[in-house]
């Protein structure tokens, strides 16, 4: 809602000296949103002037029309000479009044006027258009064409009000009566505690028998309507330009006088309006449901189908409005056509005005399924008040008369719905309870009052509310109206108090350890959508046996493509690597923690649960065991290099290495005994796949696999060359390790390392060789590491060589040669007995 302030303070007397600034202030404070303060005609500076078009001259040789033209400007210009303009427009004739800008002048932009010389003749200023001085769109998007009772030489800025500050407030659902100058100005006066002329407080006439005929067949979806007639109306009759200029600060484009009339009426009182041609209308109005399919022409020329909840404005020839949204081609006011002949002007001369209350579902329903957004239909979903109707009628009655001549028939139409006040119990201290701050009960009285309600009661109060607060319904509604207009920042601010031992859980600490550790380690948290297509499980090369292709499906799905819930990271980890890559960045280290959907062996189907009370705890259950079970994954992908090149020196290429190092790190954040093993799964090369498992209940159990991708999923899925990925289930590393991490004891005393190259047979993996070596070494053994690998002649055919750091030491003594010696050799034995180990050179 765009509300300028000159309008404003037509309704509220606002501090002479207050800007469009201080006013926001105010309103912000008392709960609206206003997001900007524009300020019309900044820059502006004159002479800027009505002028009188004296000659035209048509000057030839140019690629567009030019006209050399002189204006009378009075002694606007120092010598009361006429004005020599060049101008390209042709929208006006010798003898119209226009806006003349004078040199000396400054347009908005910083554009100076000034004397020059252009297509052959000197220009001394220039005939303006609307968008030239920034007074919106007139429609014409030509020179602006003034009524000739303006007198030449008089001031075009006040005469046309090019300066003002225009308040744009964005209205919240809630606050629908604030679509009005009317509802803006009644939160302005409580604002500022002044008193409010309300524009709604009009002499109606009593509805009578002999107004214009109204049927309505559906009072739940119009419980209120009122029709007045207007005849003798003249078609040439043109808006003026205070009612034209503040259609345009409000954001509106000018039309025509019938419709700007209910245009501002509408803007002024939040009632919108509509107006027919008398003469297109067939018999009575009514209001009816639209027939299933009906058609019906708006006046924006669609032809548009309708449902049977549509709520539409008839006579006896079918539809000719759509309620609340849009009126109809076949009854649209018509423009005035001018007969070249005779001179003679015609068009519409009697109207009948439409000032109707609608169900506010149903046009939002309506307004929504046709993507018919209207100025009307803004309105009627937020809350109309429905005894503005008569006022907005009489209003629009009134300008019609004044400003075109007309004559206002003695009928009055109003039909209405019986209904009573609606009224709310409140206990006169709930305001008090809710803002956790005393207020007293004279307070809350005074501030309801100010909105508009009427109040009865001591202890416990009965509030009527106003009309025009439809979103009042409650007792913590009308506390919340206390508590803003005493000012939210008047509330004290009281932190909780945390209950002592309470904070994160074990689980959620481990997560953020993870996290912190894989973004340590040169990894990039890459947070992907929770839903896939099954086709991936194809392009992953997963078996049809597999568990990970039993998925849960939405009922409504964001996109048909992807209906599942994930039972994987790795689809949607593997995309953002892909489109990393597709832009230009080679070098990717992502990871993410999530959870996944497992369906089990029978999914269950979720039930609906009531929205019109609470579930039941039978419902509730039934609700959660329906639901699939959701561990919680931790997945990295990497692909380019892992290490950069440069002085200091090659680089390296991430391999499958890195991914099973992130499983090593992420089972040292969980303290966890991680065992690895080659294995052969799904998307990973079969020769490059490391299988990851914990000890579960005394039990080896696989949590994972980490490694290089196989080349066809690479290939399928579009992804770089030797991507590498791991991926392994959080919560069954989680509850592998201990219930807490201890600090590791630093001992003071010296180590004693010993170095040990063992040759197995080549099938014989690394780490079976390091765990025999692990167990043998004994307490003593401080740390264990493969250094070498070596393949050759030398250690025989089908064989390695497997080097390995070993460093011993004690946290009470200084470790003796000897001793250091026979944990070495404890630890050979034992890989020899279990991997048929034997020390190189033996």
């Amino acid at each position: 809602m765009r509300v300028p302030l000159s309008w404003l303070r037509e309704y509220v007397d606002l501090p002479a000296g207050e800007t469009g600034r201080d006013v926001a202030a105010k309103l912000v404070d008392a709960g609206l949103e206003v997001e900007t303060v524009e300020q019309l005609g900044a820059g502006l500076k004159g002479p800027l002037v009505v002028g009188q078009v004296l000659t035209i001259e048509e000057l030839e040789g140019f690629r567009k029309p030019i006209r050399f033209c002189t204006v009378d400007v009075g002694r606007a210009n120092g010598t009361g000479e006429p004005q020599e303009i060049v101008c390209g427009a042709r929208n006006f004739s010798v003898g119209d009044k226009v806006v003349v800008v004078l040199p000396g002048a400054v347009l908005p932009g910083d554009f100076a006027i000034a004397s020059r010389k252009t297509y052959g003749r000197t220009s001394h200023g220039m005939i303006c258009s609307g968008d030239e001085l920034g007074m919106g769109d007139d429609g014409g998007h030509g020179i602006i064409v003034l009524p000739p009772e303006h007198e030449v030489g008089t001031d075009a800025i006040e005469l046309l009000q090019l300066v003002d500050e225009v308040l744009d407030i964005d209205i919240t659902p809630d606050r629908g009566y604030c679509m009005s100058m009317r509802g803006v100005a009644r939160e302005a006066a409580t604002a500022y505690g002044l008193p409010l002329r309300d524009p709604a407080l009009l002499d109606v006439p009593a509805p009578n028998s002999y107004g214009y005929p109204v049927k309505i067949d559906d009072p739940s979806g119009c419980d209120r309507f009122t029709a007045r007639t207007v005849t003798g109306l003249d078609p040439d009759a043109r808006s003026p330009i205070w009612l034209t200029r503040r259609l345009q600060k409000a954001g509106m484009r000018p039309i025509s006088l019938a419709v700007d009339i209910t245009n501002y009426v509408m803007l002024e009182l939040g009632q919108p309006l509509h107006a027919y041609d008398r003469s297109r209308i067939d018999g009575a109005i009514g209001v009816r449901r639209a027939e299933q399919g009906e058609k019906f022409t708006t006046l924006d020329g669609v032809k548009r189908t309708l449902d049977a909840e549509d709520l539409v404005i008839t006579d006896n020839s079918g539809p000719i409005g759509l309620a609340g949204v849009m009126g109809g081609a076949n009854t649209e006011i018509a423009d005035s056509v001018t007969d070249p002949e005779t001179g003679a002007v015609t068009g519409t001369t009697e109207v009948v005005v439409e000032a109707a209350h609608f169900d506010s579902v149903s046009i939002s329903r309506t307004a929504r399924r046709l993507k018919l957004s209207s100025e009307a239909s803004k309105r009627f979903e937020r809350g109309v008040d429905p005894q503005a109707a008569a006022a907005a009628a009489q209003r629009t009655v009134d300008l019609l008369v004044l400003l075109a001549g007309g004559t206002a028939e003695a009928g009055v139409t109003e039909v209405t719905a019986p209904g009573a006040p609606r009224t709310i119990a409140m206990a006169a201290d709930h305001p008090d309870r809710v803002a956790g701050m005393e207020y007293g009960r004279e307070t809350v009285v005074r501030r309801l009052q100010e909105i508009g309600c009427d109040v009865y009661g001591q202890d416990e109060l009965v509030v009527t509310v106003p009309s025009w607060r439809p979103d009042l319904a409650a007792p913590n509604d009308l506390a919340e109206e206390v508590i803003r207009l005493e000012g939210y920042g008047n509330l004290p601010s009281t932190l909780p108090q945390v209950p002592s031992g309470r904070g994160l859980t074990a689980r959620q600490q481990l997560h953020r350890r993870v996290g912190r550790a894989l973004a340590g380690a040169g990894y990039v948290e890459a947070l992907s959508y929770p839903f896939i297509g099954e086709g991936v499980f194809d392009q992953l090369q997963l078996p049809a046996h597999d568990a990970s292709r039993q998925v849960v499906k939405l009922v409504n799905p964001i996109s048909d493509e992807e209906p599942a819930l994930r039972t994987t990271l790795l689809p949607g980890l593997l995309g953002a690597l892909r489109r990393n890559d597709s832009r230009g960045s080679h070098d990717l280290a992502l990871f993410e923690t999530g959870s996944v959907f497992r369906a089990g062996d029978r999914p269950g189907v979720a039930v609906r649960l009531p929205v019109d009370r609470r579930p039941t705890d039978e419902e509730i259950a039934t609700l959660n065991a329906a639901l699939p079970a959701q561990p919680r994954y931790a997945a990295v992908v990497l692909a380019g290099a892992r290490e950069q090149a440069g002085w200091w020196g090659k680089g390296r290429p991430a391999d499958w290495a890195d991914s099973v190092q992130a499983a090593r790190a992420l089972a040292v954040e969980a303290g966890a005994e991680l065992v690895v093993r080659q294995g052969q799964y799904g998307p990973w090369h079969p020769g490059r796949c490391a299988e990851l498992l914990v000890t579960l209940d005394g039990v080896e159990t696989v949590i994972g696999h980490a490694g290089e991708l196989h080349p066809r999923v690479v290939k399928a899925m579009g992804l770089p060359a030797r991507t590498c990925a791991m991926e392994l289930d959080l919560d069954r590393l989680a509850a592998a390790g201990g219930e807490a991490l201890r600090a590791p004891r630093i001992s003071s005393f010296p180590v004693a390392t010993q170095d040990v190259a063992l040759i197995v047979d080549a099938s014989v993996p690394a780490s079976a060789v390091e765990a025999a070596l692990r167990k043998g070494a004994g307490e003593l053994l401080e740390s264990l590491r493969l250094f070498d690998v070596f393949t050759g002649a030398q250690v025989g055919e089908g064989k390695k060589s497997l080097a390995y750091a070993l460093r011993f030491r004690a946290a009470d003594r200084t470790l003796t040669a000897e001793e250091s010696t026979a944990a070495r050799d404890a630890a050979v034995a034992l890989a020899g007995e279990r991997t048929g180990a034997v020390l190189r050179g033996a």
